[in-house]
């Protein structure tokens, strides 16, 4: 009877919890990266925060070795753009005190926010800027704003390379690839049907990549205001690097880099902005 009750203790018993990574969490003794990087520190700011690191990471110009760990952009805002609760604004009522009064600035941010409950990112980005206009030392907004276009540049990106997949694909199997010779120094010429089509998805990749260059640019130029208005946050400084560097602004990542360096210059993560630097400078004296 005793036997049988300690194989029921032992089938009821809860099992162990594991640590993330296996070993190497913070039961298994070891380093994990949230312990040795400086992004869990970013845990203090806004969940506009977090949005802007699941861009990053979807960018891939984070130079320190932290994954995506599946996050989607259309994911986090579908979940981070606004509370959606019932204590959000309606787009109507931001719209009518705004006509009300151009200079009211909380209604601009009302409106920003009802288009991101709504799901109307790159809707939000004009009344966003119209409140920081207003309101230039407002750091969330500020951040929310850089976040907002990097997120369009994520889509446009997006767009630039379908744009190109789609320009092979149509020009690759067009009817004649070569002028078809027929002799005595004579040709058909070129096919119509190419040329038409290679300047209708040249057009189109341009027309990406030049919007996508303009979005990157947007959210430099949002970085800069925010570190104007913030100057002594290291993590705005690193964030500006990494955007400057993405437009191929390489003195202004420098920059932004070092004035990281000395606001943190003990963050476990200062050996590697040090090397980034050191290559930066490399590429720019090169």
């Amino acid at each position: 009877m005793a036997r049988a009750d300690r194989r029921r203790a032992q089938r009821t018993k809860a099992p162990a919890p594991v640590g993330r990574g296996g070993g190497g969490g913070p039961r298994g003794g070891g380093p994990t990266i949230e312990d040795t990087m400086f992004f869990p520190k970013l845990r203090r700011h806004a969940k506009w925060m977090f949005v802007l690191l699941a861009l990053v990471f979807g960018l891939g110009f984070v130079i320190f070795g932290v994954g995506a760990g599946g996050i989607g952009v259309g994911d986090v805002f579908r979940g981070g753009g606004g509370s959606g609760g019932s204590d959000t604004p309606s787009v109507k009522e931001a719209r009518t005190k705004i006509a009300a009064n151009k200079q009211n600035a909380q209604a601009y941010r009302d409106l920003a926010t009802a288009l991101q409950a709504d799901g109307k990112g790159d809707e939000s980005i004009e009344p966003l800027e119209q409140y920081t206009a207003l309101k230039p030392k407002d750091t969330d907004a500020l951040r929310e704003l850089a976040g907002l276009y990097l997120a369009q540049a994520i889509q446009l990106q997006q767009q630039v390379q379908i744009a190109q997949i789609r320009a092979q694909y149509l020009t690759g199997g067009s009817t004649f690839g070569q002028p078809l010779q027929l002799g005595d120094d004579q040709s058909l010429g070129e096919d119509p049907i190419r040329q038409a089509i290679e300047a209708i998805a040249t057009a189109e990749l341009t027309k990406a990549y030049t919007a996508t260059q303009e979005a990157y640019a947007s959210a430099k130029g949002t970085y800069e205001r925010l570190a104007k208005a913030a100057p002594d946050d290291a993590n705005i400084q690193i964030e500006l690097a990494q955007v400057a560097e993405q437009t191929g602004d390489r003195k202004g990542a420098i920059a932004a880099y070092e004035r990281f360096l000395e606001l943190a210059p003990d963050d476990p993560s200062a050996p590697i902005v040090r090397q980034q630097v050191k290559q930066l400078k490399a590429a720019e004296s090169g």
